[in-house]
């Protein structure tokens, strides 16, 4: 099966679980989604419950994906801001991948997380872990519990996507969403961030005081 192939059966499927839920997935719903037979589907993937775990899979994967670019910063802050952008670039591009992520085992008929996805769960933990323990060691997080301060980050950042994807806020183009979240993320860190986010944040605004005023006009 090649990769294209497979990513549209995962793709089809995720639409397919999406909309109609467990009870309403079947291979054969399945199959007709994708465009073969179900004999053929079944070439690939020997179980509804082979589908469900690649789907989850494929969900955890194309996110690290994403995150991990955001190593190519030079600095702990400017990981820092690439991660959350690119958190929120996987989660507009790939709406239907990012719901995956937070569909609980039990909703697909699973006991738990098959290892292979946790493990790929768990390193994308560690990888907000260390983008928010190296923001702390540069100053620009507070000093705190790394646990508690990216819980914190991770709430702000998924309630603001949900609220996005749900439709609940009148629907935004993609600069306007991007311009959004940055706002939004900069006045939570106006409270969590530490003495280098204060240094930079003076930097950007001009020293109370010294506003440049309107030019006047000529008379």
């Amino acid at each position: 099966m090649s990769e294209i192939q497979r990513r549209k059966i995962l793709r089809c499927a995720c639409d397919l679980y999406l909309k109609d839920g467990l009870e309403g997935f079947s291979m054969r719903k399945l199959a007709r989604s994708v465009g073969v037979t179900a004999p053929a589907l079944y070439r690939h993937f020997r179980s509804r419950e082979g589908v469900l775990v690649a789907m989850m899979g494929e969900a955890h994967q194309l996110q690290a994906q994403y995150l991990y670019r955001s190593l190519q910063g030079r600095t702990p802050a400017e990981r820092l801001e690439r991660a959350a952008a690119e958190y929120l670039s996987f989660a507009t591009e790939h709406p239907e991948m990012y719901e995956m992520l937070y569909v609980a085992p039990h909703h697909l008929g699973l006991g738990e997380l098959p290892p292979e996805v946790a493990e790929v769960a768990a390193a994308t933990g560690r990888f907000w872990q260390d983008r928010v323990r190296e923001g702390m060691e540069a100053g620009i997080l507070a000093k705190g519990d790394p646990d508690a301060v990216g819980l914190t980050l991770w709430a702000h950042a998924h309630g603001f996507v949900t609220i996005h994807l749900r439709g609940i806020c009148p629907v935004m183009e993609r600069g306007d969403l991007v311009e959004r979240f940055r706002e939004s993320s900069r006045r939570l860190l106006n409270g969590l961030g530490g003495p280098a986010w204060e240094e930079r944040k003076a930097g950007e605004e001009p020293p109370q005081g010294r506003r440049e005023r309107p030019a006047r006009k000529a008379s």
